[in-house]
């Protein structure tokens, strides 16, 4: 009865095991690294210092490479740990460290189709999310033979961060199946947030380090734009002080959804420490756009929880918050977030406000717009003749209505107005707390980064961009796996009244 039959707890031997468990094979394996070591000596005597590189970027790049393809949990948090990195590594470097993130989009989009022909799966995109998504995709793509567009090339240099890296949505809906990878993906998400919010303290006591000073001083413009009100803004390991600024904003979000979750008192009290933390590091920035980012959440969050309870503590913060914003002061910091609530006293408001009432005949006359690549950088780079290229968007509504046209900027609304809204819905369906509160997270970071995009282009850099489609495509995630787990459990409940 109690018998165990040891043969069928063996584990299989891996190929590899076989291979050296056999004798035979021993010469074959001494000649193999014989070989290997011959030339590897022959490269760095040959190569010098560039060979032993090369070398070690192979032993080390090809394992990571197969591992994101065969492994894409590891692939996404490869791709999410990257996105935050990527910025920072360019400041030692004069290589297109850029082109990496598209590879490892690129890695992830083969490893998603490998699996699909192995474990087809196609039922769980039959939502309005991802028929919008493919929508905003194939119009991205139809945008290349856009007659009014004034350079295919500038296409080609901005489908990649608009169109390409939204496939990511269905590898994010397909590949993150286990609360346990949700769990993992939101502790690493925070953890880069910290570390964003340390560098940038570093920043700000230290000043900026010697190669951040050699990169700055390459574009007068952008020290500028970084020396506002007496203060040298502040952008972390991240692009900008926007980027940083959001990530920021975001991450404080998150920790404000995580305080409503079912975890133990200690753990909220660290929710609460990280919020301080975020708070006082995204003043350094000096991005206003992101301090309204804050309270549009939070008012999303009461809305949610509308109680006694919460209507009087939304008072006081009301009150708090009021205070602060009209307070007297001669911190150039608060002045600065101060400024971010008056916005008619604010010249860079009047601007952007100015800017769109220019532009807005040009949209209402090109449906499909002016093609991708067709403002900003890319703009001034391949059609610097083009009446519109040196039109600042500053804003991503206004550059997704100025590149692809009030139908592109009806579909973007669309694809955000219906994420919101199932995630609304998943918010008051899902039955497990702890997914629940995830799926309010996501529902919080996702509306506060659309309140930044008005003001600012808030998913055009990374990380940012990754965190938008891994938002919408968590907001889905979260509601299957809570179905998986309601079945489950009543599977189990109905096994055991037969069994009673």
């Amino acid at each position: 009865m109690f018998e165990i039959d040891l043969n069928n707890n063996k584990r299989a031997k891996t190929p590899l095991e076989k291979v050296l468990s056999h004798k035979l094979f021993w010469p074959l394996v001494w000649v193999f690294f014989l070989c290997a070591a011959v030339l590897i000596s022959y490269v760095v005597y040959r190569f010098n210092v560039l060979g032993a590189a090369g070398i070690i970027g192979l032993l080390i790049g090809v394992p990571v490479l197969y591992a994101i393809v065969a492994y894409p949990k590891f692939g996404i948090l490869a791709l999410f740990a990257w996105s935050n990195l990527v910025n920072f590594a360019g400041n030692f470097t004069s290589a297109p460290v850029g082109t990496t993130m598209d590879a490892l989009e690129y890695l992830l989009i083969i490893g998603f189709f490998f699996k699909q022909k192995y474990n087809r799966n196609w039922k769980i995109f039959a939502d309005p999310v991802s028929t919008l998504v493919l929508l905003w995709i194939a119009l991205n793509f139809i945008e290349v033979v856009n007659p009014v567009a004034a350079s295919r090339l500038a296409w080609v240099y901005t489908v990649r961060t608009v169109a390409i890296i939204m496939l990511l949505y269905f590898v994010f809906v397909y590949q993150i199946n286990s609360v346990k990878f949700v769990t993992l993906i939101i502790k690493v998400w925070l953890g880069f947030s910290v570390l964003g919010a340390v560098y940038g303290y570093a920043q700000e006591i230290n000043g900026y380090f010697p190669y951040e000073w050699a990169a700055l001083r390459k574009s007068p413009v952008t020290m500028h734009l970084y020396f506002q009100w007496g203060h040298w803004r502040k952008f972390s390991i991240f692009s900008d002080p926007v980027v940083y600024a959001y990530n920021m904003a975001i991450a404080i979000v998150m920790c404000l959804g995580l305080m409503f979750g079912p975890y133990s008192m200690w753990k909220k009290c660290v929710f609460g420490c990280m919020m301080v933390l975020f708070m006082s590091a995204m003043l350094f920035s000096g991005t206003r756009a992101s301090y309204v980012m804050l309270p549009a959440a939070a008012g999303l969050l009461a809305v949610l929880y509308f109680n006694q309870k919460v209507l009087v503590v939304s008072i006081i913060g009301a009150t708090l918050f009021a205070g602060l914003v009209f307070m007297p002061t001669s911190n150039g910091s608060l002045k600065r977030f101060q400024s971010a609530f008056k916005p008619s006293d604010d010249a860079s408001y009047l601007e952007r406000k100015k800017n769109q009432e220019f532009i807005k005949p040009y949209i209402q006359k090109h449906p499909i717009g002016a093609g991708l690549g067709s403002v900003g950088v890319w703009g001034i780079r391949f059609s610097p003749n083009s009446p519109i290229s040196k039109f600042p968007p500053d804003s991503t509504f206004v550059r997704v209505a100025v590149e692809l046209g009030w139908v592109g900027l009806l579909l973007f609304s669309l694809l955000i107005f219906t994420s919101l809204k199932i995630g609304i819905n998943n918010f008051f369906l899902i039955k497990d707390p702890r997914l629940r509160n995830y799926c309010l997270v996501m529902l919080l970071a996702l509306f506060a980064i659309n309140i930044g995009s008005y003001p600012q282009q808030s998913i055009v850099q990374f990380p940012a961009n990754i965190m938008f489609y891994l938002m919408l495509a968590l907001i889905n995630v979260l509601k299957r796996l809570d179905d998986e787990q309601q079945l489950s459990l009543n599977s189990t409940n109905e096994t055991l009244l037969i069994k009673a």
